[in-house]
């Protein structure tokens, strides 16, 4: 049992030697964040394709990671094997793009695909710990995380180096996003999955417009604006009623409906002005998506109609469709 506890105790001052370790890679890393990570900045924010990220090995699964968040961050960029753009993948790159290659010793695979992105004409950004290698030598702009001692036992296993990478790919990413003046909106809206992409989401986003959105105007007779509700895409169950100027002056929904054929039926060769719910609850197409459920919910109601500034139609909201994105 003693000599348990002694290698645990062991093996806990070992992994917390590798985090030291690898913090102080991160703390050198700092004073090497220069004018060529201004150029490489100046090459993203400027790209008008994509930034197409490669790397071998544990550089490349860096690079997943690098790509993943410049393209949720309003970055367009991909991940190219390159391996597989050696078999015909590198018909992907254009010279819009710019390519982001990831190669601690510069001497990797990535360094064969180097002739075909000059040729194409895209600009390369290198990210590696040698200035003097061949990945560095012909490369646009070069990010040199410099010689690094990994903690592995042996030496070998990219452990600092590959913590260097993910850094700086991170620091490149959110420096275009803040330049970009990216908000929490847009943000959001490549995230429509996650917890914050459904309380950022829009109105705009989920409601339904065009043909999906049922309008009639006050004289258009009951049964006529039955049929229109009845013929609209997803039949959402309620129509928009507008003026001569087009703005909203009412909403009759199927429970309009029901409630008034349990009563007469006349009604329903009459003017739609006379049956309408007048002033009804709306919201604004910009409003966040979380709010209009709770006017949904606060008020007991299926349908909301969207208007612009001006108080015109231009979207209906069912209950339905904030379901399917989650609120």
């Amino acid at each position: 049992m003693k000599s348990r506890s002694k290698t645990l105790t062991e093996d806990v001052r070992y992994g917390k030697k590798v985090i030291a370790l690898e913090a102080q890679v991160l703390e050198r890393l700092v004073d090497r964040v220069d004018a060529g990570f201004q150029r490489a900045v100046d090459f993203i924010f400027n790209c008008k394709g994509r930034v197409v990220v490669t790397g071998i090995g544990k550089a490349g699964i860096i690079g997943q990671k690098i790509s993943a968040t410049l393209a949720s961050t309003g970055t367009p960029s991909y991940w190219l094997h390159p391996s597989e753009a050696r078999h015909g993948d590198l018909g992907r790159v254009v010279k819009e793009d710019v390519v982001l290659a990831l190669s601690n010793s510069g001497e990797t695979e990535v360094t064969a695909l180097l002739p075909f992105m000059k040729k194409i004409g895209a600009g390369v950004i290198a990210i590696t710990g040698s200035s003097e290698s061949t990945l560095a030598r012909h490369s646009d702009v070069v990010l040199d995380i410099g010689q690094i001692e990994e903690p592995c036992p042996l030496g070998l296993a990219p452990s600092a180096s590959s913590t260097a990478m993910l850094a700086l790919g991170d620091a490149l990413a959110l420096t275009v996003l803040k330049r970009r003046n990216f908000s929490k909106e847009e943000y959001a809206f490549y995230h429509p999955g996650g917890e914050l992409g459904r309380k950022l989401l829009i109105v705009e986003v989920v409601m339904r417009s065009g043909q999906a959105n049922p309008v009639v105007k006050e004289g258009c007779q009951v049964l006529e604006a039955l049929k229109v509700m009845t013929h609209t895409p997803g039949r959402p169950g309620a129509v928009s009623v507008v003026d001569g100027k087009g703005r909203l002056t009412g909403f009759f929904t199927d429970g309009d409906l029901r409630r008034r054929l349990g009563r007469r039926q006349d009604f329903l060769k009459g003017a739609i002005k006379e049956v309408m719910t007048r002033n009804p609850k709306t919201i604004r197409e910009d409003s966040l998506a979380a709010e209009a459920y709770n006017i949904l919910k606060v008020n007991k109601i299926d349908q909301l109609p969207v208007v612009d500034k001006k108080g015109i139609p231009v979207g209906i909201l069912d209950v339905q469709d904030l379901l399917e994105v989650g609120l």
